[in-house]
């Protein structure tokens, strides 16, 4: 059976973070393991307490994983500050993870800051370097790249200058545009877009972490960087119009379309 690690925080009310990850993990028939480098506690509303983990417990996570049950792909969420990012790129490192994909989670859908402002530069120079994938949604897009995103034009360009900082794909997502939902892919030196249709839906939370999630179990699997991101996006796109509506905000998608019940 293939094999994906997550390493995020914890969101409570299951929709986004650890638990959206090994929900879309099982949802596609992956064998799920976690390293939790945070506890939140949030809703659809938002996020109203952080608990970080220590760095020494992170490493004795990561250590039990990758001595034991080696993960065929490893996505990473959440970190919220520089020492945890020093233990996850030692432990990239020291195990030679392969086929990681980095979600730079530094802003919750509520609009909530997850992120300490040394943090982010720090996902630059620790973490990004280490990892197959970046999936930055358009406003961290503009905040890895350095410049702002208006079009499909400069959405490319960004993807281009943060994989050129990185030395990794980036796919540039737009669920945040007004417009559409259309994510650009920046791999060896190509670009491809991948079409998406806004869909007429608030509930939408923890969808960031399921796409990459998703994109890892693909890799996991030995699917190419393309058909993985493809077949994510409409894995996505269909918990999205399942439209589970629950909470008081912006609720969770529903993982377990598929499944049914």
């Amino acid at each position: 059976m293939n094999v994906a690690l997550t390493i995020a925080g914890s969101d409570c009310s299951g929709g986004a973070g650890i638990q959206a990850d090994l929900k879309t993990m099982t949802a596609h028939c992956v064998y799920a393991m976690s390293a939790i480098t945070a506890l939140t506690a949030q809703n659809t509303m938002g996020v109203q307490a952080i608990f970080e983990c220590e760095p020494v417990f992170l490493e004795k996570q990561l250590d039990s994983i990758f001595t034991d049950i080696y993960p065929d792909a490893t996505k990473i969420g959440m970190v919220g500050n520089i020492a945890l990012m020093t233990v996850i790129a030692d432990k990239l490192k020291q195990y030679r993870v392969r086929n990681v994909v980095l979600d730079p989670v530094m802003v919750s859908t509520s609009g909530s800051k997850l992120l300490t402002d040394h943090a982010v530069s720090s996902i630059l120079n620790l973490l990004a370097p280490l990892a197959d994938l970046l999936t930055p949604n358009i406003s961290e897009a503009e905040i890895l790249s350095g410049i702002s995103i208006k079009d499909a034009e400069s959405m490319e360009k960004s993807a281009k200058l943060i994989s050129e900082k990185c030395n990794a794909a980036v796919l540039v997502k737009g669920g945040h545009s007004e417009k559409n939902a259309d994510d650009v892919l920046y791999a060896n030196g190509k670009i491809q877009w991948f079409k998406g249709v806004r869909l007429k839906n608030e509930n939408t939370h923890g969808s960031g972490c399921t796409l990459s999630s998703a994109i890892a179990c693909g890799l996991a699997k030995g699917f190419s960087l393309e058909v993985s991101v493809r077949n994510a996006k409409e894995y996505v796109s269909g918990a999205i119009r399942s439209n589970l509506n629950l909470g008081e905000g912006n609720g969770p998608i529903n993982h377990c379309f598929q499944i049914g019940g």
